[in-house]
């Protein structure tokens, strides 16, 4: 069985996880220093979000360089030495990569503003309009406004993001090519595999249509994208995907991971095919409320869209509102959230943690003044962006860095009330959030409860629901309602929060053999 099949990921916001030289910013050079953690935490490999070359428009999904490593963040050295150390304490290191885009400061970019060959390997059209005024067609930024800048020269170029993030033309070999030495280059040095930001980005409709005017204004922000938006999803993607698939099969072991944000199960099972994804990073959980019902349909629905294939699991990350918040925050957010942590760690597949959420974090409130998301100027302070799920993590003693720092500063402020959310309050403490995870991790990897790959749902009462894992016998009872309800039979291995006798509270969840 591949070594991913049934792995515990943790995904490291590299700004947001260690510093290690004071600057407020997280680093290399800290994730190393924290892999000791990390090991004791149980996970079976990293993601780390990009540290490449980028002047941050994005916070480093601007890349400029692909094939170096930002000063902000270390260098190949400081990269080399992380993942050696990594793969001694067990640990496989996947690195995010981000082909739909570049950085408009990329070498290839600044040469196209110049009118040179370059500018084939971007989308420039001619405006609309007299004098060529309006944009090319209609189509909007993710991150709200036109998707359309216009250059010195009169002409456009599209980017689907930021202004500074120019979307790749992939009908031109030398961006197919460059993507293969990027591949070859990280795996080289060690990598295991790769997420694919904006997996189901890349290749353009045809003549690029304008979008339909009664879905414009509901195309803002992360979220799946229906089957009518000619930005994403077009049928040309795949033949990226396998051109990805062949430079990677070539590193026995290597894994590949795709963001897809797509409508449908039947075009997201598209892409996790033999010769495609490995894996497709699913969002079913992060945007489905505290409900057994509701929960019980994105499970199911996440299985059959992968049929034969590896489901995934997740329920944050930095995209998305923290889910202790995303459940009612406080202490009715704290509980719901450790019953959806025994929930995704019971599921049979891949799980991927947020780094944080092993703390309890909730999103932060932060002031305007200190929010840096693009969403939030692109939308004229409309939409507060992704912020305040990025805040850095809190490990020990008083603000305002917690130990995050060796200086008193964070590139986003961390709340005072953070306290009680260290990593040092939490360790020894048998009822805190990172005692349950550790827990629940060690048990999904040692008790023969986990294996099988196949689900059996019991009947449960209303709001509740209870599954057993096929060929290990592991069963998982959640309850969402307001009420007591009784325990499947068995013996219970462990529970998100004090059991009633025979009875399962509310807003609890259980496992038991």
């Amino acid at each position: 069985m591949p070594w991913w099949q049934d792995a515990v990921f943790y995904q490291v916001y590299v700004r947001s996880f260690a510093d290690s030289d004071g600057d407020g910013v997280g680093d290399l050079e800290g994730i190393r220093s924290r892999l000791g953690y990390l090991e004791l935490l149980g996970v079976d490999a990293l993601w780390l979000t990009p540290f490449y070359r980028s002047p941050m428009a994005d916070h480093g999904y601007d890349v400029a360089d692909p094939r170096d490593v930002d000063p902000l963040f270390g260098d190949l050295a400081a990269f080399d030495r992380l993942v050696a150390d990594a793969h001694g304490h067990g640990i496989r290191v996947t690195v995010d990569l981000v082909p739909n885009h570049t950085s408009d400061q990329h070498p290839w970019f600044q040469a196209a503003l110049r009118g040179g060959p370059e500018r084939a390997r971007y989308h420039f059209r001619p405006g609309r309009g007299p004098g060529g005024e309006q944009p090319p067609n209609n189509w909007t930024s993710v991150f709200g406004g036109p998707a359309w800048t216009r250059t010195p020269d009169g002409s456009w170029y599209l980017h689907l993001f930021a202004p500074e993030q120019p979307d790749l033309n992939w009908d031109d070999a030398d961006v197919r090519a460059d993507l293969v030495r990027t591949l070859r280059f990280w795996l080289d040095r060690g990598v295991d595999g790769f997420r694919i930001d904006v997996a189901h980005g890349m290749a353009k409709a045809p003549g690029l249509p304008d979008l339909d005017p009664a879905v414009v204004p509901v195309l803002t922000g992360a979220h799946a994208h229906p089957a009518a938006d000619p930005r994403f999803d077009n049928d040309e993607v795949h033949d990226v995907h396998r051109m990805i698939r062949q430079v990677v099969d070539r590193h026995p072991g290597a894994v590949t991971i795709g963001e897809i944000w797509v409508e449908t199960d039947e075009r997201f099972a598209r892409y996790v095919r033999p010769d495609e994804l490995h894996l497709g990073f699913n969002f079913a959980l992060a945007t489905t409320a505290f409900d057994a019902d509701s929960v019980r349909r994105a499970v199911e629905r996440s299985v059959a869209a992968v049929g034969a294939g590896t489901p995934t699991w997740t329920l944050s990350n930095h995209d998305v509102e923290r889910h202790v918040t995303r459940y009612g925050g406080g202490e009715v957010g704290l509980r719901r959230a450790r019953a959806m942590a025994l929930v995704e760690l019971a599921l049979p597949g891949v799980a991927f943690l947020y780094n944080g959420e092993e703390l309890g974090l909730p999103n932060a409130d932060l002031p305007e003044w200190a929010l840096q998301d693009p969403i939030f100027e692109r939308t004229g302070g409309a939409e507060r962006g992704r912020d305040g799920c990025r805040v850095p993590l809190p490990w020990e003693g008083p603000p305002p860095t917690y130990g995050f720092s060796p200086g008193d500063k964070s590139w986003l402020p961390m709340p005072p009330e953070w306290a009680a959310h260290t990593v040092e309050s939490q360790l020894e403490d048998p009822g805190s959030m990172l005692s349950l995870y550790r827990h629940a991790i060690e048990l999904r990897k040692t008790s023969e409860a986990f294996a099988g790959t196949e689900l059996e749902w019991y009947g449960a009462p209303p709001g509740c629901f209870a599954f057993r894992r096929k060929g290990g016998g592991l069963i998982c009872a959640l309850n969402t309602s307001d009420a007591p309800v009784p325990l499947p039979p068995g013996t219970t291995l462990l529970a998100s929060g004090p059991l009633d006798g025979e009875e399962l509270p509310p807003e609890t969840a259980a496992w038991l053999v």
